[in-house]
């Protein structure tokens, strides 16, 4: 297998994130991962934990959820009994994305879902917010040498500049950053966007966008500031329900962002100020350029009754009106004919 380069993303690279959204059920993760690819996705990312790598299964107040989320009332263990994707899947879903044309990778929680993933040849790695100050987990993730894609999510920017500084010791410097608001779904005032040209300037990172509003614009506005990584949750039919449901895009929505996204990129495009063929012709019928306006006799002067700058632009430029004045034509110029040097005197 080739190694991927994060730093030769062309365009702006589309993560499926599968998550939660099989619903442990392994054919709807696979038929999941088909769709992604018909989607117009570039990867698919998986989570690789089990409950007891990622928590305790512990019922006291510390371990249960009531934190103003969709998730309240949910003991931790249970979410990720619930959220999880079996482990003995992995190496099919890995292939079967292949076998699609897609970067198939995911998120490590711990240093044996790290070793479970190397044996599976991940092409690169996702950080998850919440682990952000794991820095063990960091390092050893880093010293794969392969492209680390980090979330902001929960991290505070002394965090996020740990967890650069940690990678880059390392001898890996494949690292991207994506905004992310821990907050699901994140309100359209909570997404911050502009924030993702900040990362790129700040860090010397790749940008991008890890989203978790409703609906398509936040992913086609992010990559107006520059970002290079769009990760959406991704679900084959809502009525499957599941923990992410709520902020995942069914297959008619994600085909729409791809769409968009790939619009909003030929309109950004690149910094250029040259005409293309199709302007250079508008600049020549819309343009003004110096004319003829009343017929003139070969030895008679010029003067502002009998040229003007008018539209067309096929005659001489405006700047050279108040030179022309007071010369003499050379030829019998006619009405409506462009002016040249060449008929002048």
């Amino acid at each position: 297998m080739n190694q991927f380069y994060l730093n030769e993303i062309d365009s702006v690279f589309i993560i499926a994130e599968l998550s939660a959204n099989h619903n442990q059920n392994k054919d709807i993760a696979i038929a999941t991962i088909k769709a992604a690819k018909k989607a117009g996705a570039d990867a698919i990312k998986l989570q690789t934990f089990t409950p007891d790598t990622i928590t305790l299964d512990c019922r006291n107040e510390y371990f249960n959820i009531n934190h103003g989320t969709i998730w309240d009332g949910k003991n931790l263990h249970d979410l990720y009994k619930e959220a999880y994707t079996p482990w003995e899947w992995h190496d099919e879903l890995f292939s079967i994305a292949r076998d699609q044309g897609l970067v198939c990778f995911s998120t490590p929680f711990d240093k044996t879902s790290v070793d479970f993933l190397e044996d599976l040849n991940t092409p690169l790695y996702k950080i998850a917010s919440p682990e952000i100050t794991d820095i063990p987990l960091i390092k050893y993730v880093a010293s794969k040498k392969k492209p680390i894609i980090l979330s902001s999510g929960i991290a505070r920017i002394e965090d996020l500049q740990l967890a650069i500084d940690t990678i880059r010791q390392e001898g890996n410097n494949e690292i991207a950053i994506l905004k992310c608001t821990t907050s699901y779904p994140t309100l359209p005032e909570e997404a911050n966007l502009i924030t993702i040209s900040d990362l790129k300037n700040k860090f010397q990172v790749i940008p991008g966008l890890s989203d978790h509003t409703l609906g398509i614009l936040a992913p086609v506005v992010a990559v107006s500031f520059g970002a290079k990584i769009i990760e959406k949750h991704f679900i084959l039919d809502k009525t499957v329900g599941g923990p992410d449901v709520d902020f995942s895009l069914d297959f008619k929505e994600f085909k729409q962002m791809v769409e968009a996204i790939r619009i909003a990129e030929k309109l950004i495009g690149k910094v250029d100020y040259s005409l293309n063929s199709k302007v250079v012709k508008v600049r020549e019928l819309g343009s003004r350029s110096l004319f003829v306006v009343k017929d003139i006799k070969a030895g008679e002067k010029f003067t502002e009754s009998n040229i003007r700058s008018i539209r067309p632009g096929y005659g001489l430029h405006p700047k050279h009106y108040n030179d022309v004045l007071g010369k003499f034509a050379k030829i019998d110029l006619i009405k409506g004919t462009p002016l040249y040097f060449k008929d002048i005197v």
